[in-house]
Protein backbone atom coordinates (compact mmCIF):
# COMPACT_ATOMS: atom_id res chain seq x y z
CA UNK A 1 0.00 0.00 0.00
CA UNK A 2 1.52 3.35 -1.10
CA UNK A 3 1.47 6.55 1.55
CA UNK A 4 -1.27 8.29 0.07
CA UNK A 5 -3.46 5.25 -0.44
CA UNK A 6 -2.86 4.43 3.42
CA UNK A 7 -3.51 8.11 4.19
CA UNK A 8 -6.65 7.68 2.80
CA UNK A 9 -7.11 4.41 4.11
CA UNK A 10 -6.69 5.19 8.10
CA UNK A 11 -9.52 7.31 9.29
CA UNK A 12 -11.57 3.78 7.86
CA UNK A 13 -9.12 1.76 9.58
CA UNK A 14 -9.67 3.98 13.23
CA UNK A 15 -13.54 3.72 12.69
CA UNK A 16 -12.94 0.14 12.56
CA UNK A 17 -11.48 -0.03 16.24
CA UNK A 18 -12.48 -3.11 18.08
CA UNK A 19 -12.87 -3.98 21.80
CA UNK A 20 -11.49 -7.37 23.04
CA UNK A 21 -10.52 -9.33 25.57
CA UNK A 22 -6.88 -9.63 26.18
CA UNK A 23 -5.33 -13.30 27.66
CA UNK A 24 -5.75 -12.10 31.61
CA UNK A 25 -9.69 -10.91 30.42
CA UNK A 26 -8.70 -7.56 30.24
CA UNK A 27 -10.63 -5.02 28.41
CA UNK A 28 -8.25 -3.95 25.50
CA UNK A 29 -9.03 -1.34 22.23
CA UNK A 30 -7.21 -2.91 19.09
CA UNK A 31 -7.04 -2.61 15.58
CA UNK A 32 -6.03 0.71 13.93
CA UNK A 33 -4.03 -0.95 11.95
CA UNK A 34 -4.10 -4.58 10.23
CA UNK A 35 -2.42 -7.63 11.64
CA UNK A 36 -0.28 -7.34 8.14
CA UNK A 37 0.71 -3.69 8.58
CA UNK A 38 1.66 -4.67 12.20
CA UNK A 39 3.94 -7.36 10.73
CA UNK A 40 5.39 -4.63 8.19
CA UNK A 41 6.20 -1.92 10.92
CA UNK A 42 7.87 -5.10 13.43
CA UNK A 43 10.18 -5.96 10.74
CA UNK A 44 11.17 -2.33 9.67
CA UNK A 45 11.40 -1.36 13.32
CA UNK A 46 14.09 -4.32 13.65
CA UNK A 47 15.55 -3.80 10.07
CA UNK A 48 16.69 -0.78 11.66
CA UNK A 49 17.79 -2.02 14.72
CA UNK A 50 20.17 -4.18 13.10
CA UNK A 51 21.39 -1.44 10.66
CA UNK A 52 22.14 1.04 14.01
CA UNK A 53 22.85 -1.54 17.00
CA UNK A 54 26.03 -3.79 16.53
CA UNK A 55 25.07 -7.16 16.22
CA UNK A 56 26.90 -10.09 18.56
CA UNK A 57 29.10 -12.47 16.33
CA UNK A 58 29.72 -15.05 19.55
CA UNK A 59 28.04 -17.99 18.17
CA UNK A 60 27.34 -19.83 21.42
CA UNK A 61 25.01 -16.36 22.40
CA UNK A 62 23.36 -16.71 18.74
CA UNK A 63 22.25 -20.41 19.48
CA UNK A 64 21.73 -20.04 22.83
CA UNK A 65 19.06 -17.21 22.19
CA UNK A 66 17.52 -19.00 19.28
CA UNK A 67 17.43 -22.01 20.99
CA UNK A 68 15.33 -20.07 23.83
CA UNK A 69 13.11 -18.69 21.29
CA UNK A 70 12.42 -21.79 19.69
CA UNK A 71 11.45 -23.77 22.49
CA UNK A 72 9.22 -20.88 23.82
CA UNK A 73 7.59 -20.24 19.98
CA UNK A 74 6.75 -23.93 19.94
CA UNK A 75 4.12 -23.28 23.02
CA UNK A 76 2.24 -20.87 20.63
CA UNK A 77 -1.20 -21.10 19.18
CA UNK A 78 -0.65 -22.66 15.46
CA UNK A 79 -0.90 -18.90 13.72
CA UNK A 80 1.95 -17.84 16.20
CA UNK A 81 4.06 -20.66 15.28
CA UNK A 82 3.87 -20.01 11.39
CA UNK A 83 4.94 -16.35 12.12
CA UNK A 84 8.55 -17.42 11.26
CA UNK A 85 10.25 -16.00 14.40
CA UNK A 86 13.71 -14.33 13.51
CA UNK A 87 16.02 -13.82 16.77
CA UNK A 88 18.88 -11.27 17.27
CA UNK A 89 22.52 -10.58 19.60
CA UNK A 90 22.36 -6.68 19.87
CA UNK A 91 25.95 -5.71 21.90
CA UNK A 92 24.67 -3.36 24.68
CA UNK A 93 25.57 -3.36 27.91
CA UNK A 94 22.18 -2.58 28.79
CA UNK A 95 20.27 -5.99 30.64
CA UNK A 96 17.44 -5.64 27.89
CA UNK A 97 15.52 -7.85 25.84
CA UNK A 98 12.62 -6.95 22.92
CA UNK A 99 9.83 -9.05 21.11
CA UNK A 100 7.65 -7.51 17.88
CA UNK A 101 4.95 -8.61 15.57
CA UNK A 102 5.96 -10.30 13.03
CA UNK A 103 8.03 -12.51 14.81
CA UNK A 104 11.19 -10.67 16.07
CA UNK A 105 12.99 -11.08 19.04
CA UNK A 106 16.03 -9.16 20.05
CA UNK A 107 18.48 -9.32 23.05
CA UNK A 108 21.13 -7.50 24.77
CA UNK A 109 24.09 -8.89 25.41
CA UNK A 110 23.68 -7.18 28.95
CA UNK A 111 20.94 -10.19 29.60
CA UNK A 112 23.67 -12.07 30.32
CA UNK A 113 25.06 -10.80 33.39
CA UNK A 114 21.42 -11.16 34.80
CA UNK A 115 20.06 -14.06 33.30
CA UNK A 116 22.63 -16.46 35.02
CA UNK A 117 21.11 -20.07 32.93
CA UNK A 118 18.20 -20.79 30.33
CA UNK A 119 15.83 -20.94 32.56
CA UNK A 120 16.18 -17.11 33.42
CA UNK A 121 16.96 -16.27 29.83
CA UNK A 122 13.43 -17.80 29.35
CA UNK A 123 11.90 -15.70 31.47
CA UNK A 124 12.62 -12.83 29.63
CA UNK A 125 12.47 -13.80 26.08
CA UNK A 126 8.43 -15.62 27.43
CA UNK A 127 8.10 -12.03 29.09
CA UNK A 128 8.78 -10.17 25.64
CA UNK A 129 6.84 -12.43 23.27
CA UNK A 130 4.15 -12.33 26.11
CA UNK A 131 3.70 -8.80 24.84
CA UNK A 132 2.93 -9.85 21.27
CA UNK A 133 0.50 -12.67 22.27
CA UNK A 134 -1.05 -9.64 24.20
CA UNK A 135 -1.63 -7.66 21.35
CA UNK A 136 0.09 -4.99 23.43
CA UNK A 137 1.45 -3.17 20.11
CA UNK A 138 -1.56 -2.96 18.43
CA UNK A 139 -2.80 -1.76 21.67
CA UNK A 140 -0.70 1.08 21.72
CA UNK A 141 -0.61 2.44 18.55
CA UNK A 142 -4.51 2.08 18.56
CA UNK A 143 -3.94 4.66 21.54
CA UNK A 144 -1.47 6.44 19.61
CA UNK A 145 -3.71 6.66 16.85
CA UNK A 146 -6.68 7.62 18.76
CA UNK A 147 -4.89 10.90 20.87
CA UNK A 148 -2.20 12.19 18.08
CA UNK A 149 -3.43 10.93 14.69
CA UNK A 150 -2.44 8.05 12.79
CA UNK A 151 -1.14 9.67 10.09
CA UNK A 152 1.71 10.76 12.55
CA UNK A 153 2.41 7.27 13.51
CA UNK A 154 1.91 5.12 10.25
CA UNK A 155 2.56 7.88 7.77
CA UNK A 156 6.08 8.63 8.98
CA UNK A 157 6.80 4.20 9.06
CA UNK A 158 5.39 3.55 5.75
CA UNK A 159 6.90 6.55 4.39
CA UNK A 160 10.31 6.08 5.04
CA UNK A 161 10.02 2.75 3.26
CA UNK A 162 8.53 4.05 0.11
CA UNK A 163 10.11 7.89 -0.77
CA UNK A 164 12.94 10.27 0.44
CA UNK A 165 10.08 12.62 1.39
CA UNK A 166 8.18 10.59 3.71
CA UNK A 167 11.53 9.32 5.19
CA UNK A 168 12.13 13.14 6.22
CA UNK A 169 8.75 13.00 7.83
CA UNK A 170 9.80 10.25 9.65
CA UNK A 171 12.86 11.57 10.78
CA UNK A 172 11.03 14.70 11.87
CA UNK A 173 9.15 12.22 13.95
CA UNK A 174 11.80 10.75 15.93
CA UNK A 175 12.24 7.84 14.00
CA UNK A 176 10.22 4.78 13.18
CA UNK A 177 11.17 3.28 16.84
CA UNK A 178 9.99 6.38 18.20
CA UNK A 179 7.26 6.56 16.34
CA UNK A 180 5.97 3.06 16.84
CA UNK A 181 6.46 3.49 20.76
CA UNK A 182 7.85 -0.49 20.12
CA UNK A 183 11.03 -0.49 22.15
CA UNK A 184 9.39 1.66 24.17
CA UNK A 185 8.22 0.03 27.88
CA UNK A 186 4.72 -1.11 28.11
CA UNK A 187 2.31 0.59 30.52
CA UNK A 188 2.23 -1.04 34.07
CA UNK A 189 -0.77 -2.99 33.70
CA UNK A 190 0.50 -4.26 30.53
CA UNK A 191 4.31 -5.35 31.78
CA UNK A 192 1.81 -7.47 34.84
CA UNK A 193 -0.23 -8.85 31.85
CA UNK A 194 3.35 -10.02 30.28
CA UNK A 195 4.42 -11.62 33.05
CA UNK A 196 1.61 -13.42 34.00
CA UNK A 197 1.28 -15.21 30.04
CA UNK A 198 5.33 -15.24 29.99
CA UNK A 199 5.67 -17.11 32.84
CA UNK A 200 2.37 -19.49 31.59
CA UNK A 201 4.72 -19.81 28.18
CA UNK A 202 8.02 -20.87 29.87
CA UNK A 203 5.96 -23.34 31.91
CA UNK A 204 4.86 -25.34 28.90
CA UNK A 205 7.88 -25.09 27.05
CA UNK A 206 9.76 -27.01 29.86
CA UNK A 207 11.49 -24.03 31.44
CA UNK A 208 11.11 -23.86 35.48
CA UNK A 209 8.84 -20.78 36.04
CA UNK A 210 10.79 -20.54 39.09
CA UNK A 211 13.04 -18.94 37.85
CA UNK A 212 11.40 -15.81 36.82
CA UNK A 213 11.77 -15.12 40.66
CA UNK A 214 15.34 -15.23 40.58
CA UNK A 215 15.72 -13.32 37.11
CA UNK A 216 14.18 -10.27 38.80
CA UNK A 217 15.77 -10.87 41.81
CA UNK A 218 19.40 -10.63 39.77
CA UNK A 219 17.85 -7.43 37.91
CA UNK A 220 17.36 -5.36 41.05
CA UNK A 221 20.93 -6.52 42.29
CA UNK A 222 22.40 -5.29 39.44
CA UNK A 223 20.48 -2.40 39.41
CA UNK A 224 22.03 -1.52 42.93
CA UNK A 225 20.20 1.78 45.17
CA UNK A 226 18.69 2.34 41.27
CA UNK A 227 16.95 -0.11 39.31
CA UNK A 228 17.70 -0.72 35.69
CA UNK A 229 15.75 1.89 33.41
CA UNK A 230 14.63 -1.73 32.16
CA UNK A 231 12.32 -1.49 35.48
CA UNK A 232 11.34 2.08 35.62
CA UNK A 233 7.54 1.44 34.20
CA UNK A 234 7.31 -2.03 35.66
CA UNK A 235 5.33 -2.86 38.59
CA UNK A 236 6.71 -2.43 42.25
CA UNK A 237 9.56 -4.58 41.62
CA UNK A 238 8.89 -6.32 45.29
CA UNK A 239 5.51 -6.31 44.53
CA UNK A 240 6.26 -8.17 40.88
CA UNK A 241 8.53 -10.77 42.69
CA UNK A 242 6.38 -11.94 45.10
CA UNK A 243 3.69 -12.24 42.53
CA UNK A 244 5.64 -14.32 40.40
CA UNK A 245 6.55 -16.57 43.35
CA UNK A 246 2.53 -17.21 44.10
CA UNK A 247 2.07 -18.12 40.63
CA UNK A 248 5.02 -20.18 40.16
CA UNK A 249 3.92 -22.43 42.78
CA UNK A 250 0.84 -23.25 40.78
CA UNK A 251 3.16 -23.76 37.58
CA UNK A 252 5.24 -26.00 38.66
CA UNK A 253 2.66 -28.92 37.44
CA UNK A 254 2.67 -27.37 34.37
CA UNK A 255 6.62 -27.20 34.48
CA UNK A 256 6.51 -30.40 35.31
CA UNK A 257 3.85 -32.00 33.10
CA UNK A 258 5.98 -30.35 30.07
CA UNK A 259 9.56 -32.35 31.54
CA UNK A 260 7.67 -35.58 31.41
CA UNK A 261 6.19 -34.85 27.70
CA UNK A 262 9.74 -34.53 26.73
CA UNK A 263 9.62 -30.93 26.27
CA UNK A 264 13.55 -30.63 28.09
CA UNK A 265 14.93 -27.45 26.44
CA UNK A 266 18.89 -27.73 26.15
CA UNK A 267 19.75 -24.60 25.37
CA UNK A 268 22.58 -23.97 27.33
Amino acid sequence: MKPLALILALPLALAACATTTSPTGRTQMVGAVSQEQLNQLGAQAFAEMKTKTKQSTDARQIAYVRCVVGAIVRELPANGQATGWESAVFVDADPNAFALPGGKVGVYTGIFTVAKNQDQLAAVIAHEIGHVVSRHHDERITRQAGASGALQVLGAVLGSRYGDGAANAAVQGGGILAQTGFLLPGSREQESEADVVGQQLMAKAGFDPRAAVNLWQNMMAAGGSRPPQWLSTHPDPQSRIGELQNRAAGLVPTYEQARAAGRKPGCG
